[in-house]
């Protein structure tokens, strides 16, 4: 039998709700969590949308259209920079680490 998952208890616009996290995890869920809880309470502050289903669901299409639109504006993140600047960064590393290699 497995153990049984941890939960934390996240509010999101005064309500709470228990969610399975694990430990490692908890950081980015509480970092979710908030900004989840921001959009929300400013979309019913705004007072065009009412109850907490619709909100939530315009809250998920703004989050999702934040996504989409970051993953698709020119400039707005570049990955193979990333991912270049990841390798200069790893061939430095294992240039300083190759002599501690030899010690071992």
């Amino acid at each position: 039998m497995s153990p049984k998952p941890k939960t934390i208890d996240v509010v999101v616009m005064g309500r709470t709700y228990k969610v399975a996290c694990p430990d490692e995890e908890r950081a980015a869920l509480l970092a979710a969590v908030a900004y989840l809880d921001k959009k929300m309470t400013e979309i019913k502050n705004a007072g065009r949308v009412a109850g907490a289903e619709r909100i939530a669901v315009m809250a998920a299409l703004n989050i999702a259209h934040e996504l989409l639109s970051s993953r698709s504006e020119p400039g707005s993140f570049d990955m193979d920079g990333l991912r270049r600047r990841m390798a200069a960064m790893e061939a430095v590393l294992d240039q300083a680490l190759a002599p501690q290699e030899r010690l071992i």
